[in-house]
């Protein structure tokens, strides 16, 4: 039997879950996900994981954050001035608002706090800093 290696173009059903079993996202009711293997297309947890499996086996991936989304960084937590907000945005925790960094590129980031003056900034990945688990079936290798 075929397994999947470095190279192969793969597609995967998958559920993703927290420790907490909160399923964060999943392919159940859309195409598979498509990836090359080896690309870095996906986080090095889920890569390594389909590495080795064969079409139609089924596996269950326990992924730490260091080979997921990383652990929370607090460098990337900022404070941001109020006053720099555009007066049609409102800033409310929880929301998530684009920003350009200095060489144009964005970054989603989600609102944490309110204080005073400033609002509490977080570009962290909204997975980092967690235990994720896959439940993976491999439906096809090319």
């Amino acid at each position: 039997m075929t397994k999947a290696k470095q190279g192969d173009t793969v597609k995967v059903h998958y559920t993703g879950k927290l420790d907490d079993g909160t399923v964060f996202d999943s392919s159940q009711d859309r195409e598979p996900l498509e990836f090359k293997v080896g690309e870095g297309q996906v986080i090095k947890g889920f890569e390594d994981g389909i590495t080795g499996m064969t079409v139609e086996e089924e596996k269950t991936l326990n992924i730490p954050p260091e080979e997921g989304y990383g652990n929370l960084r607090d460098d990337l937590i900022v404070k941001f001035p109020k006053e720099n907000f555009p007066e049609d945005i409102k800033p409310e925790i929880g929301m998530k608002l684009q920003l350009q960094q200095p060489n144009g590129t964005p970054v989603i980031v989600t609102v944490k706090d309110i204080l005073e003056n400033e609002v509490i900034l977080d570009a962290n990945h909204q997975l980092a800093g967690k235990n994720l688990t896959f439940d993976l079936k491999l439906v096809e290798i090319n």
